[in-house]
């Protein structure tokens, strides 16, 4: 697999995670309870895609990791609004939950990998 087969695979996981976010939160009650946390999961998974986007096109190694940064913020994020859900019990059946907990967990490891190996040996990178 090239590289850039990589690089788009990636990008195509974190859209396939917003949209699978995006149904999750369509489904969420019609309440105000349910309003407030589709809005934020929404906000919030949404975003690693599109700071992803702009991380390829960084102008240096740190604004590079900044990026990368600010998408890892944004899948914790997801992460706690999931747990929300679930402890909510605003899902049924929860299980519902289970792919996009599971690829939220191996998207926020990648990207705490990756903004690892971009600092390199360097940790004055912050």
């Amino acid at each position: 697999m090239s590289s850039d087969s990589k690089k788009y695979d990636l990008e195509d996981r974190l859209i396939d995670f917003s949209v699978k976010a995006i149904q999750v939160a369509s489904s969420l009650p019609r309440t105000k309870v349910g309003y407030h946390v589709s809005g934020q999961l929404i906000r919030c998974a949404t975003s690693p895609a599109a700071n992803y986007g702009e991380a390829q096109s960084a102008e240096s190694r740190t604004d590079f990791i900044h990026k990368m940064k600010v998408c890892l913020k944004e899948l914790r994020e997801t992460n706690v609004w999931l747990k929300m859900i679930l402890r909510a019990n605003l899902i049924r059946p929860p299980s519902k939950l289970d792919w996009l907990i599971d690829e939220n967990i191996q998207l926020i490891s990648i990207f705490a990998r990756s903004i690892t190996t971009a600092k390199g040996r360097n940790p004055k990178i912050s």
